[in-house]
């Protein structure tokens, strides 16, 4: 029975030992320092198509997020339109109005309007 309780205790050890080398590994994988080592750039309006609105609408969604972020959209004028307003229903940004609203909503749709390619990944082998 003592021979039988050292070879679970080894046996036990190793297994530890090995999920402790599986952790080590983990963490100072590439991936795991690239996020550790990640830093925010800083995001200017110039970087942005120029046209009417453009400084309001990047400071007005750059004020929560990055303004690359709503680049990234490519929304009809409609679904800007509910963007804005499920913005400022469920998220807290100050409500805009009037002329305020209209200038920020002809920049977004006309500068980032629907896409024309699906997003996200496209397999080049299937023929569209």
């Amino acid at each position: 029975m003592n021979v039988q309780m050292t070879r679970r205790t080894a046996f036990a050890v190793r297994c530890i030992f090995s999920i402790s080398l599986l952790f080590a590994a983990c963490a100072l994988s590439p991936v795991a320092q690239a996020q550790q080592q990640f830093t925010p750039q800083p995001e200017d309006p110039e970087e942005f198509p120029d046209g009417p609105g453009r400084d309001d609408a990047f400071y007005a969604c750059s004020a929560c997020h990055s303004f690359k972020l709503v680049a990234r959209q490519g929304f009809s004028r409609e679904r800007w339109d509910e963007t804005l307003d499920l913005m400022n229903e469920r998220h807290g940004m100050a409500k805009l109005e009037g002329k305020d609203r209209e200038l920020i909503l002809n920049y977004l749709a006309k500068t980032f309007p629907p896409r024309t390619q699906p997003r996200g990944f496209q397999n080049p082998f299937v023929k569209q």
